[in-house]
């Protein structure tokens, strides 16, 4: 009966693989009804490793190779049982590829905003995104903690998990290059590195080297980003009152421009009113600023308050929106009538 089923067993004298497509990890060389025989090949190429596991338990590890498997390349065979018998191979052991290709364009991002403590804004929300790769380093380990007894286990089915440890670990990375929001969304080179030197302890720790990893983008929710641009802006035109309703109205022009182009009524009397409103958007803030430092305001200061070079940046908007078809001819020299006026 041993004759008959050493007979029917088919011994494998040649193991190697070669990768069919992109995307595999791992893969177990198949043994099913078939088992090693003393002597035979092992061929590891370059970008692989493989892995013998005995009864459960990593036997040795090989790099790229040719490899004639015997109790010299493999010293715990000499522990197997039934080494001396003739119609039992010595050799039950599982074989397993790894490949060490880098694993590149590995995506990973925020699917929703998450929440970091900054020094200039406090505790905001941000989006961020990018790119990353890596490579199997230490295949005995990732066998052990991730891929298992699997027949193949894939770059697909590792994304998730590493994805989650990038997340995980943003908000120390952020923590540890100790640069608030602004700086950070203008320096992402600074902040990748800090992510990698976060990511790399967790990455070893499965059995893979972080290879590189970049951040294309970082951004606010929509909400916070209109908050931030207004902040911007009083941050460029600082407490100069006059320049901050010049900065004001410069906003409101395209919203003036999308009701033209809508069919809006009323069009040439809004940008009189904004020509008007530049003037005495300026007349008022200076009087408010009297008013604030005690002091009396004469009722014919809103003339004599209109500086030259006030009247000539309106005049200038005012040009611009006769050249975009918002006013007309008429209502321009009108409106210029009348800051001249307040010249004299």
């Amino acid at each position: 009966m041993a004759l008959m089923d050493f007979i029917k067993k088919q011994f494998i004298d040649i193991i190697q693989w070669t990768e069919a497509g992109d995307g595999v990890l791992a893969w177990r060389f198949p043994m099913q009804d078939m088992e090693i025989q003393y002597g035979a090949s092992l061929t590891v190429r370059e970008s692989q490793m493989a892995v013998f596991v005995n009864e459960g338990k990593v036997a040795d590890v090989f790099g790229p190779g040719m490899y004639k498997l015997t109790t010299q390349t493999i010293p715990v065979l000499t522990y197997l049982r039934n080494w001396d018998k003739l119609f039992e191979s010595p050799f039950k052991s599982d074989v397993y590829f790894f490949s060490t290709r880098q694993q590149i364009d590995q995506r990973w991002g925020t699917p929703q905003p998450i929440t970091i403590r900054d020094k200039d804004f406090g505790a905001v929300r941000l989006r961020a995104f990018g790119n990353y790769s890596y490579t199997i380093a230490d295949p005995a380990q990732f066998y052990q903690k991730i891929s298992g007894t699997r027949e193949a286990y894939t770059v697909a089915d590792l994304d998730g998990q590493l994805r989650g440890l990038i997340l995980q670990h943003i908000s120390d990375a952020i923590a540890q290059s100790g640069l608030p929001f602004l700086d950070l969304a203008a320096n992402q080179i600074e902040f990748a590195r800090a992510l990698a030197t976060e990511l790399e302890p967790a990455f070893a720790a499965i059995g893979l080297k972080l290879e590189g990893m970049t951040v294309q983008n970082l951004s606010l929710p929509e909400e916070l980003q209109k908050i931030l641009d207004q902040r911007i802006g009083m941050g460029m035109v600082g407490q100069d009152m006059n320049k901050f309703v010049q900065y004001q109205t410069g906003q409101a022009i395209p919203e003036m421009a999308k009701g033209a182009a809508a069919g809006g009524g009323g069009v040439a009397g809004d940008a009189m009113g904004l020509g008007a409103g530049l003037a005495m958007g300026q007349v008022l803030a200076q009087n408010l600023q009297k008013g604030l430092q005690g002091g009396a305001v004469p009722p014919d200061a809103a003339a004599a308050a209109v500086k030259p070079e006030d009247v000539m940046a309106t005049l200038e908007k005012l040009g611009e929106l006769k050249a975009k078809g918002i006013l007309t001819q008429e209502e321009f020299d009108a409106k210029k009538t009348e800051l001249l006026k307040k010249l004299v």
